[in-house]
């Protein structure tokens, strides 16, 4: 081998959780959870209601502090300052200030986020472009319907360019012509190196979107994967939705639920 050839530096993830349990008293929301999101990665974290989604996401915000295990966003603690520094949340309810027009939400991100007031400027008319929010920036934000509040804040999340992006059931509410706008969004975040996580409910988006994904079931990883790739391990040839209601008991517990709301009588067939 020729010593002048040197191997590549590994990338580290950077979304990285290591054996993370995360308790609150008797019971696990989270189990035993290995997990990693690479830079220009788009992975689509999903699971029925109450499988550990949420509380997992709130520990790479720092919200949350694992029970056990390591949580790291961008090779840092997560909940630290630098991994805060190139972090961006949006959750599935968009918190905004009613008496601030949307633009001074904007400048008043960017302050809180130490950004040069010229930088900052530049940056914010980007995300005014991106996002198509012209029209109403310079009204109270009171007076938003739901998608130009969830414009508005993914245009606050990315108005400092971060390296990792986490959102939380990011379509809901949302009309076509929002929607759209945000799928575009994630597909140009990770052509840019940003690591995408979104936890949703729609799998028809995650199937177009998602590089990989990864399926949570009562706190646990159950599958991780491109669709490919899952289909190939569970011998299974259908939509990402009927792998996921085969993975997750969705299809018995719908059966379970329609058997148990129709009269007795029409189960006893009278």
């Amino acid at each position: 081998m020729d010593s002048k050839i040197q191997s590549l530096p590994v990338v580290p993830p950077m979304i990285r959780f290591h054996d993370v349990t995360k308790q609150f008293g008797t019971k696990t929301a989270v189990s035993h959870l290995n997990l990693e999101v690479r830079a220009g990665e788009l992975f689509a974290f999903l699971g029925p209601n109450g499988a550990g989604k949420t509380t997992s996401i709130k520990m790479i915000c720092g919200l949350l502090k694992p029970t056990s295990g390591t949580v790291e966003i961008g090779g840092h603690q997560a909940g630290s300052l630098q991994a805060r520094n190139c972090l961006a949340y949006v959750p599935d309810q968009p918190f905004l200030y009613d008496k601030l027009t949307g633009r001074e939400f904007l400048n008043f991100v960017t302050q809180m986020r130490g950004m040069d007031k010229v930088h900052s400027q530049i940056k914010i008319a980007e995300m005014v472009q991106l996002f198509e929010i012209e029209g109403f920036l310079d009204e109270l934000c009171e007076g938003y319907s739901q998608g130009m509040k969830q414009r508005l804040v993914f245009a606050s999340a990315l108005v400092h360019e971060p390296s990792v992006l986490v959102v939380d059931e990011p379509f809901v509410g949302l009309d076509p012509r929002s929607a759209r706008i945000v799928k575009q969004m994630f597909v140009d975040q990770a052509s840019r190196g940003v690591a995408v996580l979104m936890s949703i409910h729609l799998l028809s988006i995650a199937e177009s979107l998602a590089d990989r994904i990864g399926i949570i079931h009562q706190g646990k990883m159950i599958a991780t994967g491109t669709l490919s790739e899952l289909r190939g391990k569970e011998s299974f040839s259908g939509s990402l939705e009927d792998l996921f209601l085969e993975l997750t008991g969705g299809d018995e517990l719908l059966q379970h639920t329609i058997n148990n709301s129709q009269p007795s009588n029409d189960r006893q067939g009278n």
